[in-house]
């Protein structure tokens, strides 16, 4: 499936009445609602002697895409927009390769500090 297909047919599960700023609100909310849930599941791992089962990890995961695709929407862009910048983002700032010592030594943590 790709990116922007995923998108439409999840836009179908979304309250129609939203405007896109409520799209967007929702989406981000939503997202760092799931993202708890994702960790949650790693906390009770560690700490509470649950097995670790990857499907919860990967619903929970696609819980987390739908909020995306939704926050995307809200924005009118498309996933695949919000992808081809991420890839942008990170040629720039890892040029051949992840390396810690770029990871540590960012351009824009550097501005900050000066």
């Amino acid at each position: 499936m790709q990116l922007n297909e995923y998108q439409k047919l999840a836009e179908r599960t979304s309250n129609p009445k939203l405007t896109p700023w409520q799209k967007m609100q929702n989406g981000c909310y939503g997202m760092c609602g799931e993202a708890g849930e994702c960790i949650d599941i790693l906390k009770k791992v560690e700490f509470q002697e649950h097995e670790f089962d990857p499907n919860r990890l990967i619903d929970e995961l696609g819980d987390v895409l739908w909020y995306v695709a939704q926050t995307a929407t809200g924005l009118g862009i498309t996933l695949e927009d919000v992808a081809q910048g991420n890839i942008k983002k990170l040629e720039k700032r890892y040029p051949q390769k992840f390396t810690a010592e770029q990871s540590i030594h960012r351009p824009e943590y550097e501005r900050r500090q000066s």
